[in-house]
């Protein structure tokens, strides 16, 4: 098997893209080592991959269950090192920015961009004793933000900036880091922005609703449509395989139904951008309401 005697960690392996990730790099022939919220995740991959996968539980926002499930990892590796990491999980909270809690906004960036830096820190030496390889799955909201999505997409961009600071920094070691960038992907975590969204609503309060209740609610009806339209996660999944196995893998790999076509919007002028967007969505332009 092409992954045969190397070893593979992916984060967020519960659902989505991390699940069809570890999956597919098990059936390459990696010994994945995938990160789950819960016990019962993990089970269900098990079923699927069989002993080629190690769940390991871990909440990004605990650095005590980081540092004990890298440890567990570093103990079960005995000194090999780790060929390909996978930072994959991450999280979406959708909130206008004058209505975005601190807590939202702290548990955000936790999870999107403290926690993976916290694993990624944990795992070079053993990447570094083999010229492993470091996969972050990034978002084309790195480079076009949408109204409402100013949470997601901040933490996207800033994890955009620490591959960017990765990719030279362990340049020396001959280390390649490699930015994947989904667009719209048919996963779970649509159906939960819908949820949340009016969990959200809820919480504006009058005044809050009155604001942002009615293009809030557009947008996101909008957004849930568009990722169940999307493509499967196995669609992303096929892109980091092969990201792991080229001997010179691209700096970036967009993927998935609209990447490419948010990245040709994102070269636009940030006025005309913003217009389009706006209009695109139904929602008022500059003094419109």
């Amino acid at each position: 098997m092409e992954g045969a005697d190397k070893y593979a960690v992916v984060t967020g392996a519960s659902t989505g893209i991390g699940r069809a990730t570890a999956l597919r790099l098990a059936s390459d022939g990696y010994r994945v080592f995938a990160t789950v919220r819960q016990a019962t995740d993990g089970d269900a991959l098990r079923a699927v991959a069989g002993d080629r996968l190690v769940p390991i539980q871990m909440d990004l926002t605990d650095p005590d269950q980081i540092a004990e499930a890298t440890g567990e990892v570093l103990a079960r590796l005995a000194g090999r090192g780790l060929d390909v990491l996978v930072n994959s999980a991450g999280i979406s909270v959708f909130r206008p920015i004058e209505m975005v809690s601190g807590e939202h906004l702290r548990r955000q960036f936790e999870v999107n961009v403290t926690g993976p830096v916290a694993v990624t820190q944990a795992l070079l030496p053993a990447i570094r004793a083999v010229r492993g390889r470091l996969i972050i799955i990034g978002s084309v909201s790195s480079r076009l933000t949408m109204p409402f999505s100013g949470p997601y997409s901040a933490s996207k961009k800033a994890l955009l900036a620490v591959t960017e600071a990765l990719r030279m920094e362990l340049a020396p070691w001959g280390i390649r880091v490699v930015l994947v960038e989904p667009g719209a992907i048919r996963t779970a975590a649509s159906e939960k922005l819908g949820r949340d969204a009016v969990v959200a609503l809820d919480e504006f309060g009058p005044e809050g609703r009155d604001l942002y209740g009615d293009g809030f609610r557009k947008v996101a009806d909008r957004v849930v449509a568009d990722s169940g339209k999307g493509s499967a996660p196995e669609v992303v999944a096929e892109v980091v395989s092969r990201a792991a196995r080229s001997s010179r893998p691209r700096l970036r790999y967009p993927v998935g139904r609209q990447a490419r076509t948010f990245g040709l919007l994102a070269k636009l002028p940030a006025g005309l951008l913003a217009t389009i967007s706006l209009k695109a969505l139904g929602l008022p332009t500059q003094g419109g309401r």
